[in-house]
This record gives C-alpha cells, sequence and structure tokens, in this order.
C-alpha cells in the first residue's frame, strides 16, 4: 500500500512537471553584443532583462545568442535554436543583413521572427516567407514621409543622398527618392559608402559639387557621424537630414560639434523629457526609457526600443495563441503568427502598431518626430 502511494506521488509529480514543461514558452533572441555591430547588439540583449518572464498563466524562458555580428553565425544559431531549443519565436537578430539571412530558415520552420532591424526589407515585398517575420522598428515609408514634410517645410528642391552600401541604405533610397521626387524635390547626387569606412571625403565632394539644398545620410548611430561630420568638415553649408538609425548617443558622441543642428526623424524616446501630453503613447515610452535607464544607468538607444517593442508585441499575442495550441508546438507557433498579424491599435515605446496581412511592421505617425541637435542633446522641433 505504501509503495503505492508513493508510486502514485512521484507519478502526480512527474504530470505537474510535465504541465509546467508544457506551460513554458521558449523565446529565442539573437544579439550582436559583440563584434562591429555591438552597439546594436548590446542596448537589445540589455532590453531582454525588461521583458516579462510570465505572461498570464505561461512561464516565458528566454534563450540568448551572440552571433559576434557575422551572418553566417546568425544562420548557424538560427537553426541551432529551431532544431535544438525548439523555440515558439525568434527576437533578432541585430543586423539588417543578420535579418535578411536568416528569414528563409525562420518560414521553413514556420516560427514566428521578430526582427529590431531598419530596413523594411525584411517584411517588403510580402511573400510566403516574409509573412513569417514581424518588423519591430518604424517601415522606411514611416519615416521617410516626415523627411521629406521637414524638406519642404524648409524649402528644399534639391538633395544629394549618402547611405550604407547595405540592406540599410539600398531600401533607404528606394524608398525616400519617388517620395521626394512626388513631392518636387528633384535627386542631384547618389553616394554610398560601408561602416567600415574611415574616410568618404570623395563622396562628400560629390555631394557638395552637385550643390543640393540638402543631403540624407542613411546612416546608423556612430558611421551615420561619419558622412555629416565629412560634410561639415569639407564646407557644405546645407540642411543635413538623417534618419532615425542616427537616433542614439552614438552619433552625438562621434560627431560631436560637427552634427550641432542635424535634423533627424525618429522615434519619441529619444526626447523623453519633451513627450507632449497629446501623444497617446508617452506612458509607455516613459517606462520603457526609465526603466532601462535605472537598469543600465544611461538612456536606451532606438535600438533597444525593437526589443522592447517585441516584448509588448508577445504579451498580446502569446495569451492569444495559446487559446489555439499548447507552447512547443506548430499549432501554437501558427495561431502566434496569425495573432501577431492580428494587432491593432496597441501602444508601444516607439508608436502606435496597427499589424494587417500587408504591414508586418505596424507603425504610423504617432511616435514619430523632428528632432536637431543642440547643445550636445536631441531636441524636439515643432516641425
Amino acid at each position: 500500500m505504501q509503495i503505492r502511494k508513493i508510486v502514485l506521488a512521484l507519478s502526480g509529480l512527474a504530470l505537474a512537471a510535465s504541465m509546467s514543461v508544457q506551460a513554458q514558452v521558449k523565446i529565442g533572441v539573437m544579439a550582436s553584443s559583440t563584434g562591429p555591430i555591438a552597439f546594436v547588439g548590446i542596448p537589445q540583449k540589455n532590453a531582454v532583462a525588461l521583458l516579462p518572464k510570465k505572461i498570464g498563466d505561461l512561464n516565458i524562458e528566454y534563450i540568448t545568442f551572440d552571433d559576434a555580428s557575422d551572418p553566417t553565425q546568425s544562420v548557424q544559431l538560427t537553426k541551432k535554436l529551431l532544431g535544438e531549443e525548439k523555440i515558439d519565436a525568434l527576437i533578432g537578430p541585430s543586423g539588417s543583413g543578420n535579418a535578411m539571412g536568416v528569414l528563409a530558415f525562420m518560414a521553413e520552420g514556420q516560427t514566428p521572427m521578430l526582427a529590431p532591424v531598419g530596413t523594411s526589407a525584411v517584411v517588403l515585398p510580402m511573400d510566403d516567407k516574409k509573412r513569417w517575420v514581424f518588423k519591430t522598428h518604424p517601415n522606411d515609408d514611416v519615416i521617410s514621409e516626415g523627411v521629406v514634410a521637414g524638406m519642404t517645410k524648409r524649402g528644399v528642391k534639391t538633395v544629394g543622398f549618402i547611405g550604407r552600401a547595405d540592406p540599410y541604405g539600398e531600401n533607404w533610397y528606394k524608398t525616400f527618392v519617388p517620395m521626394a521626387e512626388k513631392a518636387g524635390i528633384k535627386i542631384v547626387a547618389n553616394e554610398r559608402y560601408s561602416q567600415k569606412d574611415t574616410s568618404v571625403v570623395a563622396q562628400a565632394l560629390k555631394l557638395i559639387a552637385a550643390k543640393p539644398d540638402a543631403i540624407l545620410v542613411a546612416g546608423v548611430a556612430a558611421d551615420a557621424a561619419m558622412p555629416h561630420s565629412q560634410l561639415t568638415d569639407s564646407g557644405y553649408k546645407g540642411h543635413i537630414f538623417q534618419t532615425h538609425g542616427a537616433a542614439s548617443s552614438a552619433f552625438i558622441k562621434i560627431g560631436g560639434k560637427k552634427v550641432e543642428g542635424a535634423l533627424i526623424v525618429g522615434p519619441l524616446l529619444a526626447v523623453p523629457d519633451e513627450i507632449p501630453d497629446s501623444f497617446p503613447t508617452k506612458k509607455i515610452t516613459l517606462e520603457m526609457v526609465n526603466g532601462y535607464e535605472k537598469q543600465f544607468g544611461s538612456r536606451p538607444p532606438i535600438f533597444a526600443a525593437g526589443t522592447y517593442d517585441a516584448g509588448l508585441l508577445l504579451i498580446r499575442a502569446i495569451p492569444e495563441a495559446a487559446k489555439k495550441g499548447k507552447p512547443g508546438t506548430q499549432e501554437f507557433r501558427s495561431a502566434l503568427r496569425d495573432a501577431l498579424e492580428g494587432t491593432k491599435e496597441m501602444l508601444a515605446s516607439q508608436g502606435v502598431i496597427n499589424m494587417s496581412a500587408k504591414d508586418h511592421s505596424g507603425f504610423d505617425h504617432r511616435g514619430r518626430v523632428l528632432m536637431t541637435v543642440k547643445d550636445g542633446k536631441f531636441s524636439m522641433l515643432k516641425d
């Protein structure tokens, strides 16, 4: 009798343990916390500490890998997360090129990927592979719309473009040019640079020779400061616009006084002390900024927001997916994808998100502001 009781007790414990395992959602996180794009990956990895460990009745496990900024490692680690860890979703990778390289594997594994990257190419044009990818930063057209509006208000008629020679820069040129031309702005120069370059003086001189009213730099953080600084050193006196990729303290730290007056269209979180009460996302943005600063001693760059907003999306989607399948199953992962795509009017740190079958970023103009660099910090402009 005693042995039977013990056996039943052990069986009960085994069943409870089994149920506990089943109730655990596995989220892979791939952040380039070392290598050339560590300035992006480190704050992304840090932001994981702000994500919930439990959503509803489900425990959340975050399995974090560093791909060392190497696209080949991104692929290898993605296969490991899918095959060995059997994750339910992936947040990452950090770089645009890295994300482009793994999305086919995520689609093959029919597992949602929340990509905290700049380029819209991970979700556009939509196809059978990209339907598994959700971009957790505003698409380039949302930011470009703000850039064009800022140029128009300043009477810009001609513009020179210089962007990174990668998916970020290329997609920005592809997005910006038709929008600018529609607004009556002519593109008079088009240059590229590598994030590893130490000088773009030749490109800067070509841009200046074209005599544009303004120049748009499509770069990220510190590398966005290099063209800007060298344009200033070379005597350019027109407006210099930057994309949301420059909304980082590294841009100001590297550029110093040479980037004073830069015009950046980016997220509210870059100017948390100036957010008007009329913005619906103010509370969420401040929660993210204050939480990050309390834990890591500095205000978060835009890169951390991509991870944070991925977490907010999952908070909404996971309970819905759990109604249709158990974590660890294909039913759950498919339902999670559907729930993410069905996100409506969700307040996030970078704005308001409305997903659809055609739009897997979902951000609109709410949360986008025009800023300048004044006295060594970002400052919001009213126009």
